[in-house]
């Protein structure tokens, strides 16, 4: 049974004058298997896979999974033509991710039977297991409960990233017990592991990721007040990681380490000067 648990890291893509900076990109995935992370989603929102052509993408894909060695990979994929995402889906089923994370479609709003559809033929294709991605602010379009709780009847449904909007919604689906809950709203985390949910994929902790994961362990394994120490240190530097659009901070916070160079592709900007002195002092 797939395990989808713990602190997850939606990986940047590294630039390096206008071009996928591959040496960057397997250092920093080394860099994170050695913190104990429990896995990595390559090409997701924070990685800018919109602004990747098709073979970028695939070479992303493969320096991640080369680093990641035996920590778990699994594979973002989006579009809002329904054949298109299960023909790159399809294509996925040969390497050795750990499954696939899908977004509903975007701009075109569909109804929720459309939604219904659209993943299941997501999961008809995929022999991966398939996590929901559940973003009305990018896409557009909700995933409603009773949705969520139809696709959870689908074999290989097995988790959504919740970035919903809803404590409701989100309760629901953890007491309904069928799909893991991942958190994807950073600030949202600790009380929405507190409330069961099985792990967070989590842009920030690209920063102090140990820390990270501490508190993840200590929160599964009971120990409260620890877990909300750690928490509240985090807090600040979870706030300043989308003070300004994803994944621009985070990207700064990098370059002020050394680990990458300062740089995204149009139309995403670089952080403002502000938010990396910022970001800076709470990465030293």
């Amino acid at each position: 049974m797939s395990n989808f648990s713990g602190i997850w890291i939606p990986l940047i893509t590294p630039f390096n004058a206008g071009e996928v900076d591959h040496a960057a990109l397997d250092a920093l995935v080394r860099h994170y298997v050695r913190t104990g992370v429990a896995g990595f989603v390559a090409l997701g929102t924070t990685g800018e896979p919109a602004a990747l052509d098709a073979r970028e993408q695939d070479a992303v894909l493969a320096t991640v999974l080369a680093a990641a060695g035996a920590v778990p990979v699994v594979a973002g994929v989006s579009g809002n033509h329904t054949a298109s995402v299960c023909e790159r889906v399809s294509e996925l089923n040969a390497l050795p991710i750990a499954g696939v994370l899908a977004a509903a479609p975007y701009y075109i709003r569909p109804s929720q039977a459309g939604v219904i559809g659209h993943f299941t033929a997501i999961a008809d294709a995929s022999c991966k297991p398939v996590i929901l991605y559940d973003i009305p602010a990018r896409t557009g379009v909700r995933l409603e409960l009773p949705t969520l709780l139809e696709l959870a009847g689908h074999e290989r449904i097995v988790a959504v990233k919740d970035c919903g909007g809803s404590l409701d919604k989100t309760l629901s689906l953890i007491l309904d017990g069928r799909l893991q809950v991942l958190c994807g709203e950073d600030l949202d985390m600790f009380g929405v592991l507190c409330a069961g949910a099985s792990g967070a994929i989590a842009a920030s902790a690209h920063l102090q990721t140990e820390r990270f994961v501490a508190m993840e362990r200590a929160l599964r394994e009971g120990r409260l007040a620890e877990a909300r120490s750690l928490w509240h240190v985090l807090v600040p530097l979870v706030r300043a990681s989308f003070a300004e659009p994803n994944p621009a901070p985070v990207k700064a916070a990098l370059a002020r380490c050394g680990l990458i160079r300062n740089e995204l592709r149009a139309p995403m900007t670089t952080a403002s000067a502000e938010l990396e002195a910022e970001l800076g002092e709470r990465v030293a």
